[in-house]
C-alpha cells in the first residue's frame, strides 16, 4: 500500500482500505509473522510518499452498491446531477456517485478514514450553532439541526458523529511526536464557499448541495478532489504567508492538555455519543433519556453499544430492521451503525437485559447471543422473534491471533507503518524486537526503544507507554471489549526510549500587582503548594499581577492548571494559559507574524465570529482572546520575535489597553515598537475612524481585513499620560475624609471632562447591568442620544467648578459643561470638534504633533465630576488632573487608500472567492 504523508491531514491510501476478509481485517489469514515488501508490493508495508496521492482504483473503503434514486441526487466527486434512477451509494458513509465516477473516488470511507490519518491532532469543538448549507464529514449529511464546528479548522459534524470524527486538524505546533520543517497541504473535503474555483482546471469546485471539493486549510487553495493530486505536496501558507507564524516555529509538549487548553478556547459542553440529531438508517436519534420512536410496524428498532464503555453511560446507536430480518442482517447493520466494516464472522450481538437486571456490563453472557451467520437462541431469526430485547451490544470473538500494524515514531524512514502477527505470546518487547529490523534499525538494540498505545480521539489524542511486558493480544481483546469504536482509533507506535526534558510554560494572572518576587513566590505557593524542584518562576509582571510559571513535569502542570483556575486570592480569581515557545531563530527572514488580539464582547457580539475566523486563517497560537488573561500573555509569547505586528480587535477602550500593556512590556521585547491595527467593534470608534479602518466592524470578509492590515502604512502617533491626584475634602463640620490614592491613566484619543463623560458612565453603567440588550451598534448609539436628551434639563456650569492651566498660564473659561483634551481629529462617533477651516493662529492638528487640542462645550453636569479617557468613564474626586507627554510616540496602521484589484487573485492566494471590496464601513 502507498500511503501519502501530508501534514496533519489524512493520508490516502490506494488499494489498502481493510475489507471484510481482508489481511487487513481477519486474524485468520495467511501465515508469516512479518514481513518486507518492495514499494506497493502487498500488506506487509505502507510506502510513505510524502505529499503524493496515488492513481489508479479507488474507493478506498467504500461498501458502494447499486441503489434506484427516488429524489434528485448529485453526486459527490464531481458535484453534477445524476440524471436517471440509479446511482452508486455506499453504505456506510452514505457516499454517492455516478457509476463513471467510481473509478476516480478518492475520498476514503468513514470507516477507514481514522487508520488513514498521517499525524493525529484532536479538533477543538465550540458551541452548537446553526450552519446554513453545511454538511457533516463523517455521515456526509446536511447540517439541518443545532450543529458543531471546530474552532481551529473547517470541519462541520452533527453532535452524534463527533466520536466518529477522525482527529486529523491542522498540526499548528511541534509537540515532539513526528515533528517536521516541510509543510503540506492539509486537505478539508467539502463545505467550500459559493462560486469557489479550482487551482487546476479553473472550473467551479463548490457545491451547495453535497460535501464535495477539497480546500487546504493553510493557504486557502480549493480544487476538485480528483485534481489536487496535481498539485506540488509544499504549502506555501498563500497570500497570508508573511503574516502566519509557522507552524515549525512553535513549540508546545501538550501531552497533558487537550487541545482546547492549548489554543486558549473556551470550552462547550463535550457531546457525547447518541446525543445528537442525526440517526442511522434514516431512524430517530436517541442518547441518554431519549425514547426511540416506534417505527412502521414491518420494522423493529433496536439501541446498539458498541462495548461496556457506552453501556456505563447509556450512549446508543439506533437502527431500524426488518422484524423478520436475519441475525447476520442485523449485525451487519449494527457494525455499520458504528462505521466498522470489518468480516460479520469476528462478531457477534449479546442482548443487553433491563436495567433492573443488569449486572456488571464486563460479564462475558449478558443474554441471547447473535453471531455472524447463526443464531445460538433463536434458529437464524433476527430480532423479530418474540420476547426479544430491544438493546443490544457488539462484542468481538476472541482471536487466537491478529495482524498488526506499527508505525515508526520519527519521520525519516521509507514506510509509513509495517504489519506483523501478533500471538498470545507476543508482548510489547518481542513487538519491538521484531519491527526494528523493517524499519532499517536492527543495528540497535531494542533496549533503546518501546512501544506506545495512541488513541486519536477527535477531541483529544493520548499516549501510553505500554510496559515491555504488556502481552499485545489481550491488550486488542480488552479495547474491544471497552468499544469497538475506540479500537478502531487505536494505533502502536515504535519510538526511541528516550529522556525527555519536559516544560511546561504556564502563564497566572490575576494576583495582586506590586509585590516582589519572595512575596509572589509565598503566595503561589501558600495557594497551590508548589513542589521544590518541579516548579520555577521565569518571568515576573509586577505591574500587571502576573508572573510565567516554568514546570518540568507534565502531571505537575496539569495540576496546577486546574488548580489555579478554581483559586481566587484576595476575592480575585485567577487565570491560567499554557503558552508554547516561539522559535524565533527558525522564523523565515521574511516572517512579520501578526499578533491578534479579539474582545468578544465589542462589536454587537461580533468578535466570537472573528475569533473563530482569525483562529482558521492564522496559526490559532497568534490569536488571544481578551477577556482570557488580556493582552499579556500575547506580548509574552512573541517577546523573542525580531519582527511583528499587531491587530486590536475592539472599541477604542480596548485599544487603550492594549497600548497600556505594550508600553509597560516594551522594554521585554526584541521588537519594542511594533505597528498596530485596528478592527473597530466598539461604538464609536474614532480612533478606527481617523486611521481609515473605518466607524466599525460589519461583516467584512475576515480574509480581507488581514489582507488590508498587510498594505497598510505605519505613522506616529502621540500617548499621553494622566495623573490624577485627589485633594482630601471635609464632608462635614469638624470632620476629614481620607483622599483617593492617586491614579494613573494613559490616553490615545481624547480625555473629557463634564458632559460627554456623564453621557458614557450612564451608558457603562446600563451596559453592565444589562449586557444583552447592547449588541447592536445602533442601539447602542440610540441610548447615547436619549440619556442626552434627558440631561437637558440639569444644565450646571462647569466653568465654574474646575480651573485650567495650560504650561503654567491659567486660561480663563467661558459659560461652558464639559472640557475636553484632543489628541485626534475625532470625537463622539466621528465629530472634529476643532474643525477643519484654516487658522492663521493655529497649526493644522495632528496625533503626532506633540500638541493637545482643548475644546470647551456646552451641556449637562453633576456636582459629582464624571470624567472618561478613550470612552472609559468614571467619576473622579475634587483634586488635580494633569496631563503630559508619555515618552515615546506609538506606532500604528493607517490603512492604504483603496486600489483597484486586478482581474484574479494571485494563484497562491485563499480561494474564499473574491475579497470584499476595501474601504471603509459606513
Amino acid at each position: 500500500m502507498a500511503a501519502a504523508a501530508e501534514s496533519g491531514a489524512r493520508a490516502w491510501l490506494s488499494g489498502g482500505s481493510p475489507r471484510p476478509g481482508s489481511p487487513t481485517s481477519s486474524p485468520e489469514l495467511g501465515a508469516g509473522s512479518r514481513s518486507r515488501l518492495g514499494p506497493g508490493s502487498g500488506p506487509g508495508s505502507g510506502i510513505e510518499r510524502p505529499g503524493a496521492r496515488p492513481p489508479g482504483p479507488s474507493a478506498p473503503g467504500h461498501s458502494f452498491r447499486k441503489v434506484t434514486l427516488t429524489k434528485p441526487t448529485f453526486c459527490h466527486l464531481c458535484s453534477d446531477f445524476i440524471w436517471g434512477l440509479a446511482g452508486i451509494l455506499c453504505d456506510v458513509c452514505n457516499f454517492m456517485s455516478h457509476e463513471k465516477c467510481v473509478k476516480h473516488v478518492k475520498t476514503p470511507c468513514t470507516s477507514v478514514a481514522p487508520s488513514l490519518v498521517h499525524v493525529p491532532v484532536a479538533h477543538c469543538f465550540g458551541p452548537r450553532g446553526h450552519y446554513k448549507r453545511k454538511f457533516c464529514a463523517v455521515c456526509r449529511k446536511g447540517l439541518e439541526a443545532p450543529a458543531l464546528r471546530c474552532e481551529v479548522c473547517e470541519l462541520h459534524v452533527h453532535p452524534d458523529c463527533v466520536p466518529f470524527a477522525c482527529s486529523d486538524c491542522r498540526q499548528c505546533h511541534l509537540d515532539g511526536h513526528r515533528d517536521h520543517d516541510t509543510h503540506h497541504h492539509h486537505w478539508r473535503e467539502g463545505n467550500l464557499s459559493s462560486g469557489a474555483r479550482c487551482e487546476v482546471c479553473r472550473k467551479t469546485c463548490s457545491s451547495s448541495d453535497v460535501l464535495a471539493g477539497v480546500r487546504c486549510e493553510w493557504c486557502g487553495v480549493q480544487a476538485h478532489s480528483v485534481c489536487s493530486a496535481a498539485l506540488t505536496p509544499e504549502c506555501t501558507f498563500g497570500r497570508l504567508r508573511t503574516m502566519v507564524l509557522p507552524p515549525a516555529c512553535v513549540r508546545l509538549l501538550s501531552r497533558n492538555f487537550s487541545k482546547m487548553h492549548c489554543f486558549r478556547i473556551s470550552e462547550s459542553a463535550a457531546p457525547e455519543p447518541g446525543d445528537g440529531d442525526d440517526g442511522v438508517d434514516g431512524s430517530a436519534p436517541a442518547g441518554p433519556g431519549k425514547e426511540v420512536a416506534a417505527p412502521e410496524s414491518s420494522k423493529q428498532t433496536l439501541k446498539i453499544f458498541d462495548g461496556n464503555d457506552t453501556v456505563q453511560r447509556n450512549h446508543f446507536r439506533v437502527i431500524s430492521v426488518p422484524r423478520l430480518a436475519r441475525s447476520q442482517e442485523v449485525l451487519e447493520a449494527a457494525l455499520r451503525a458504528y462505521y466498522i466494516m470489518e468480516d460479520p464472522q469476528a462478531f457477534q450481538l449479546q442482548a443487553l437485559p433491563p436495567p433492573t437486571q443488569a449486572g456488571d456490563a464486563d460479564t462475558e453472557a449478558l443474554g441471547k447471543v447473535w453471531s455472524g451467520g447463526t443464531a445460538e437462541d433463536e434458529g437464524s431469526r433476527g430480532p423479530g422473534s418474540r420476547d426479544v430485547p430491544e438493546a443490544w451490544v457488539i462484542r468481538a470473538l476472541p482471536r487466537t491471533q491478529e495482524v498488526l500494524k506499527i508505525y515508526p515514531a520519527w519521520l525519516k524512514v521509507g514506510v509509513a507503518y509495517v504489519s506483523l502477527r501478533v500471538t498470545p505470546q507476543s508482548t510489547a518487547q518481542t513487538v519491538v524486537l521484531e519491527v526494528l529490523p523493517l524499519l532499517g534499525r536492527q543495528d540497535e538494540g531494542p533496549e533503546g526503544f518501546q512501544l506506545l498505545e495512541v488513541l486519536m480521539g477527535s477531541r483529544q489524542v493520548q499516549r501510553m507507554v505500554l510496559a515491555d511486558e504488556e502481552l499485545l493480544l489481550g491488550r486488542l481483546q480488552a479495547i474491544r471489549q471497552t468499544s469497538l469504536r475506540q479500537m478502531s482509533q487505536t494505533r502502536f507506535y515504535v519510538a526511541e526510549r528516550r529522556a525527555v526534558a519536559p516544560r511546561v510554560s504556564l502563564f497566572v494572572g490575576g494576583l495582586p500587582p506590586g509585590l516582589s518576587p519572595q512575596e509572589y513566590s509565598s503566595l503561589l505557593d501558600e495557594a497551590m503548594s508548589l513542589k521544590a524542584g518541579l516548579v520555577s518562576m521565569s518571568h515576573i509582571y509586577s505591574s500587571q499581577g502576573a508572573v510565567v510559571l516554568d514546570v518540568a513535569c507534565f502531571a505537575e502542570a496539569e495540576r496546577l492548571y486546574m488548580l489555579v483556575r478554581d483559586t481566587a486570592v484576595h476575592s480575585r480569581p485567577l487565570t491560567a494559559l499554557v503558552l508554547p515557545d516561539v522559535l524565533h531563530t527558525k522564523l523565515p527572514p521574511d516572517c512579520c507574524p501578526l499578533l491578534v488580539f479579539v474582545n468578544p464582547k465589542s462589536g454587537g457580539l461580533k468578535g466570537r465570529d472573528l475569533l473563530c475566523s482569525f483562529r482558521k486563517l492564522l496559526n490559532p497560537h497568534q490569536v488571544f482572546e481578551l477577556t482570557n488573561g488580556g493582552p499579556l500573555p500575547g506580548f509574552h509569547m512573541f517577546s523573542q520575535v525580531p519582527c511583528f505586528r499587531v491587530l486590536v480587535c475592539g472599541g477604542d477602550g480596548t485599544v487603550g489597553w492594549v497600548l497600556a500593556t505594550l508600553e509597560e512590556v516594551r522594554h521585554r521585547l526584541a521588537c519594542p515598537e511594533p505597528a498596530v491595527a485596528i478592527l473597530p467593534l466598539g461604538t464609536g470608534n474614532d480612533l478606527g475612524r481617523v486611521l481609515r479602518w473605518g466607524a466599525g466592524y460589519s461583516g467584512e470578509d475576515p480574509f480581507s481585513v488581514l489582507l488590508s492590515v498587510d498594505e497598510a502604512d505605519a505613522v506616529l502617533m502621540d500617548r499621553w499620560t494622566i495623573l490624577l491626584d485627589a485633594q482630601e475634602a471635609g464632608g462635614g463640620e469638624g470632620s476629614v475624609v481620607d483622599a483617593e490614592p492617586p491614579k494613573i491613566v494613559h490616553m490615545s484619543n481624547y480625555c473629557g471632562i463634564g458632559i460627554d463623560a456623564e453621557l458614557s458612565l450612564d451608558f457603562h453603567q446600563a451596559r453592565e447591568e444589562e449586557p444583552g440588550k447592547f449588541t447592536s451598534r445602533l442601539h447602542n448609539k440610540g441610548v447615547y442620544v436619549r440619556v442626552g436628551l434627558q440631561k437637558l434639563s440639569q444644565a450646571r456650569g462647569l466653568h465654574r467648578e474646575i480651573r485650567l492651566q495650560v504650561e503654567q498660564q491659567e486660561v480663563e473659561l467661558p459659560n461652558i459643561e464639559g472640557l475636553i483634551f484632543i489628541n485626534i481629529p475625532s470625537w463622539g462617533s466621528g465629530a472634529d470638534l476643532w474643525g477643519s477651516d484654516n487658522d492663521s493662529k493655529f497649526e493644522k492638528p495632528r496625533m503626532d504633533d506633540g500638541l493637545l487640542e482643548v475644546v470647551g462645550v456646552t451641556g449637562v453636569v453633576h456636582m459629582a465630576t464624571p470624567v472618561q479617557v478613550d470612552g472609559e468613564p468614571w467619576v473622579q474626586a475634587p483634586g488635580h488632573m494633569i496631563i503630559a507627554a508619555a515618552g515615546p510616540k506609538v506606532h500604528m496602521l493607517r490603512k492604504a487608500k483603496q486600489k483597484p484589484r486586478k482581474a484574479g487573485p494571485p494563484r497562491d492566494a485563499r480561494m474564499d472567492g473574491e475579497p470584499a471590496p476595501e474601504g471603509d464601513s459606513k
